[in-house]
């Protein structure tokens, strides 16, 4: 059986190191069911210098190692992938997670290191990888769901590989291979909530893989069944996700009883506190399994004695506290006030809201399904049902103007909040990085892995998609919202319209629909 080292990749290296890496955890797992031997260097948590790479990378003779993670790892990938190949040059390296999905050509092209890379999810092909590994083969080709190096120096993909269909197959992450007393539970603390605060012990976990929505800017890395093989221009096997008028999705989640057992297991062996839910969105599970799974969720989490005391007492909060909190996401037009209740009295402390804009035109172009409208019922209902929400909003979107920054301003105002946005950023495997690819790679001059290197966690400017607004335009009209300061920034657009000939009255945008590529210079 194979020596197989996992290294999970530094990410938000501006932050400490929040997350166990969900996927990792449960690749590992199902490695070590297969009767591998499976180590794990969690680079993100220690943040050594290569020097102790190094020494990882020594401490055994290690088969195969394998790295993954979202797009915006791979400043640190292409530097671990580096020293490990110079480290072990006859080691089999294997990288897989969104960053290889997303552009699997070019990764393999960047990365020469790299001998395989997984495409798409990896439950199923990661076994297949090593079981061929240890019959003597390498004829990765035939595995599904993979893209390997010829004889020639080409690249070649596997057939495409199918989504798991049963989740409750999979076994429980192995979350004991991390450093969780030394690094994470340090970190648990979850500014989302007073409970969130008060979390001493926090795990995260994937109760379900998809989203029904479209939304433009977002990425599902071949998850939510958006996922296509398909010709590239060269005329070689490559993938593509959604693009204009074509869409899929395929909805996947656990049993209730999986999911509220593993919180069970986490609580009992790690003490855990607080569990957060990394899912896209819990509320397309939820109307997808008309309207049962949250509700099933809820009760079987009473049953099992994880609802937190003070709930389960009617007495207030305090910092001895017992049973489990927990926190996820939300959608403004499939929530109810019923299922938030719910929720709330289960233990829910606090969920995230893509309310992303507050102007209508805006928001019918993103594809989401919301309104203002929507956005501010669900915001008013979350919080008479007792769960903190949490505002998210984006600044940047294609056909962003004045007047939907005045829209989203207003709004502010009427829910008494104020929300620091990101900017609209269009990551490999969504819809917008697809239009807008060759504009993308035009502002980082032709060069396209500059700008996979540059993106970061969407709160600084990278790849300009606005038609209105450059990026130094996109920066100071940020600043000027959160001072909520109206006058200076009908003094710019009195300014922008005299530079872009538009007279008073008329519309303050340059955007046309379909959208074309050029953008504002």
């Amino acid at each position: 059986m194979a020596k197989v080292l996992f290294i999970n990749p530094i990410v938000r290296e501006e932050d400490v190191p929040r997350h166990v890496p969900y996927g990792i955890a449960l690749i590992a797992a199902i490695t070590i069911k297969k009767g591998h031997q499976v180590q794990i260097y969690d680079h993100n948590a220690w943040r050594q210098p290569p020097e102790v790479v190094r020494e990882v990378l020594e401490a055994d003779d290690w088969d195969v190692v394998a790295l993954g993670g979202i797009t915006t790892t791979y400043g640190s990938i292409k530097s671990l992938v580096t020293q490990i190949r110079a480290v072990r040059p006859k080691t089999t390296i294997v990288l897989g997670g969104g960053v290889l999905t997303s552009l699997p050509r070019e990764m393999m092209t960047w990365l020469p290191a790299v001998d395989i890379g997984v495409v798409g999810e990896a439950f199923q092909t990661f076994p297949d990888i090593l079981e061929m590994f240890d019959s003597g083969q390498k004829d990765f080709v035939k595995i599904p769901g993979t893209i390997s190096r010829r004889m020639d120096g080409g690249l070649v993909m596997g057939p495409p590989r199918t989504l798991l269909r049963d989740l409750d197959s999979l076994p429980y992450p192995a979350w004991e291979l991390f450093p969780l007393e030394e690094v994470y539970f340090h970190n648990s603390e979850h500014l989302f909530s007073v409970e969130g605060m008060l979390a001493k012990r926090r795990l995260d976990i994937n109760m379900s893989y998809g989203c029904s929505l479209i939304c433009r800017f977002c990425y599902h890395l071949g998850i939510a069944g958006d996922l296509r093989y398909a010709k590239n221009d060269a005329g070689e096997d490559d993938v593509e996700f959604d693009k204009p008028g074509s869409y899929s999705r395929d909805i996947r989640y656990h049993s209730p009883e999986y999911v509220v057992k593993l919180v069970k297991y986490a609580h009992g062996r790690f003490g855990v506190d607080f569990i957060g839910f990394l899912d896209e969105n819990l509320m397309t599970m939820d109307v997808y399994s008309g309207r049962t799974w949250l509700k099933e969720i809820c009760r079987l989490w009473k049953e099992y004695g994880l609802q937190p005391s003070h709930l389960r007492d009617g007495t207030a909060l305090t910092e001895h506290w017992s049973g489990v909190h927990w926190s996820g996401t939300s959608h403004a037009t499939l929530c109810t006030l019923e299922i938030l209740r719910e929720m709330r009295s289960a233990g829910c402390a606090a969920l995230v809201y893509g309310y992303e804009s507050f102007s209508p035109q805006v928001m019918k172009r993103l594809g989401k399904g919301a309104t203002p409208t929507t956005n501010i019922r669900s915001f008013f209902w979350s919080l008479e049902a007792g769960v903190r929400p949490i505002p998210n909003m984006i600044i940047g979107f294609p056909s962003d103007d004045f007047d939907s920054i005045r829209a989203s301003l207003d709004a502010w105002k009427e829910l008494g909040i104020i929300v620091r946005p990101h900017f609209a950023t269009p990551y490999p495997g969504s819809e917008w990085f697809h239009v807008y690819r060759k504009s993308i790679e035009a502002q980082y001059k032709g060069d396209l892995e500059k700008f996979i290197l540059d993106l970061g966690d969407a709160t600084k400017i990278t790849g300009v998609i606005s038609h209105n607004f450059n990026a130094v335009e996109l920066l100071g009209l940020r600043e000027l919202m959160l001072k909520f300061d109206y006058a200076r920034i009908d003094e710019y657009e009195a300014l922008w319209r005299a530079h872009h000939r538009i007279p008073e009255g008329a519309p303050s945008t340059l955007y046309q629909d379909p959208v074309p590529l050029k953008l504002a210079s």
